[in-house]
């Protein structure tokens, strides 16, 4: 499965927005776009560039390669409603996502990780693909085989900073290691700091 190996804080850099959590202490420190000629580049500019740097830093928070990005955003351009919010929407079923949401993992990276490792069965059956997309009535639950390992047995203290409690589609047991889907995930529950108008305007070119 392909993936993007590429240093997140690298990554956070050229985006100027922190996706990760250890990009903020990073960044606080170091700002400026990475690379030897970095502060030379100057940012903003055209609306192009704009809208280029708006899908640039969604898809890397998501953690989608370009060509699945892109996929993505022509079934929500074929779906009905808003074309951002669909998309965005189907950012945040996906199964790494929820793992994530629920405080499972820290970062997006860690859950997409766990969930293609096999950790997770949803509705039973094991999954291995992090962008399988959950709907309402799903269960996602950590393997038992897999609740006797060393991270796992370690989860009250990742779910820390679980911020599941604010999300009106999740409904976590951190004691039972289950994720039940119970509804859709609303806008403002999706990553902060997006203007999904500049994706859509993007791809609309």
């Amino acid at each position: 499965m392909a993936r993007d190996h590429s240093p997140i804080v690298k990554q956070s850099r050229r985006e100027g927005y922190a996706l990760a959590p250890k990009a903020h202490k990073v960044m606080a420190k170091k700002s400026g776009i990475p690379g030897e000629h970095g502060d030379m580049r100057v940012r903003g500019g055209s609306l192009y560039l704009t809208q280029l740097r708006e899908k640039q830093k969604v898809r890397r928070t998501y953690g989608l390669l370009e060509k699945q990005f892109a996929k993505l955003m022509k079934e929500a351009q074929k779906a009905e409603g808003l074309t951002g919010e669909k998309l965005l929407e189907f950012l945040e079923r996906r199964a790494d996502n929820a793992v994530f949401r629920a405080g499972f993992a820290t970062t997006r990276r860690q859950a997409r990780q766990l969930v293609s490792h096999g950790h997770f069965l949803l509705n039973g059956h094991r999954i291995d693909i992090p962008s399988i997309r959950l709907n309402p009535g799903d269960v996602l639950e950590v393997r038992s085989k897999s609740q006797n390992s060393d991270y796992f047995k370690n989860l009250p203290n990742i779910m820390g900073a679980a911020n599941a409690a604010s999300l009106s589609w999740l409904k976590v047991d951190g004691k039972k290691m289950k994720i039940e889907v119970t509804g859709m995930p609303k806008r403002e529950e999706a990553e902060a700091g997006i203007n999904e108008q500049l994706i859509v305007e993007y791809y609309s070119r």
